[in-house]
């Protein structure tokens, strides 16, 4: 049976972290301090961020960035197993999914610099190859080796380490119930005190007002969503989404207004959910089902939100 709420107490955390704030919400008995929880909560995503950031130029990921190619280079553990994600799945989308792409993100103004256009010029004349096919990873030495010239950018999965981390971090403290998150990447722990899994809400794509299109019961699982509404740039009297195309080097011309992933980890769930933008409805909805993944895809016809979901989560979702 699960406790009565008037045996528990609500704890609801959040700090600072990757320009935005993590979120941690759980039940525990009265008395229980959750000063300790809150620092280190706080250490976990700001080892995440120091370690994996396009922002600060002395992470691990910049030096990494900085190295020449041919050259092994040691990275710590954590970075080690988001490349080793952020591979395999660029290698399972296809290319969908590339962490290789960090020229282009700055070129463009998505980083910590301004739109270039002598850079984005030669993002796209660049020849592309995709980071699954130039990096080479030494898993248990952790050392990373460049093939070919490569700069990196994890700002496709790295925040969802965060909250896989949070998760983890919880863990350590026995806390088996909980909703953790990074800026609307979720990850449900267990179940609420009354037994009930945890609500999330999947927002509409507005880039004016924040309104739920469907509301989703997670029990331990990860929910992430990439869209074109959030982070833009106006160019040309365009709005043109974060998301790139991996093979131009641009933003994407043409994509879902949203999808959003449901998968084990949070880290799984944004990555796949960028592929998926890049992919489209048709295509990504098919590779959705090949890799189990439950996703639902808005996409825009004149005024109208239309969706397309696949696995059972998404299936009361509504057609627009």
């Amino acid at each position: 049976m699960s406790k009565t709420f008037t045996e528990l107490c609500r704890h609801a955390l959040n700090g600072a972290t990757m320009g935005t704030r993590w979120s941690a919400l759980f039940h525990q008995r009265q008395g229980f301090d959750p000063a300790p929880v809150q620092a280190a909560l706080q250490a976990a995503v700001e080892e995440v961020d120091a370690q994996m950031s396009t922002w600060k130029p002395d992470s691990d990921l910049m030096r990494l960035n900085a190295a020449p190619a041919g050259t092994w280079w040691p990275v710590p553990a954590r970075l080690m197993q988001v490349l080793d994600a952020g591979l395999t799945i660029g290698r399972a989308s296809g290319g969908a999914f590339d962490i290789g792409l960090g020229d282009a993100v700055t070129a463009w103004g998505f980083t910590a610099s301004d739109a270039d256009t002598a850079r984005i010029r030669a993002a796209l004349k660049a020849v592309r190859h995709p980071a699954h096919t130039v990096l080479e990873l030494d898993r248990e030495g952790l050392l990373v080796r460049k093939l070919a010239p490569l700069t990196l950018d994890l700002n496709g999965i790295a925040k969802g380490y965060g909250v896989d981390r949070l998760a983890e971090t919880l863990g350590e403290f026995g806390i088996k119930d909980a909703l953790v998150g990074i800026d609307g990447e979720l990850r449900a722990l267990g179940l609420q005190p009354d037994g009930n899994p945890w609500t999330v809400a999947v927002e509409a794509p507005d880039r004016e007002t924040r309104t739920p299109h469907s509301i989703l019961a997670l029990q331990d699982a990860a929910v992430a969503t990439s869209g074109d509404y959030r982070h833009w740039i106006e160019a040309g009297g365009r709005h043109l989404s974060h998301t790139m195309d991996p093979q131009r080097g641009a933003p994407l011309q043409t994509s879902p207004a949203s999808v959003t992933v449901v998968a084990g980890s949070c880290m799984e769930a944004d990555a796949w959910a960028t592929a998926m933008m890049v992919l489209g409805a048709d295509e990504g909805g098919q590779l959705a089902q090949q890799q189990g993944l439950d996703a639902l895809f808005l996409t825009r016809q004149g005024p109208r939100i239309v969706s397309r979901a696949t696995g059972k989560l998404f299936a009361g979702a509504p057609a627009e």
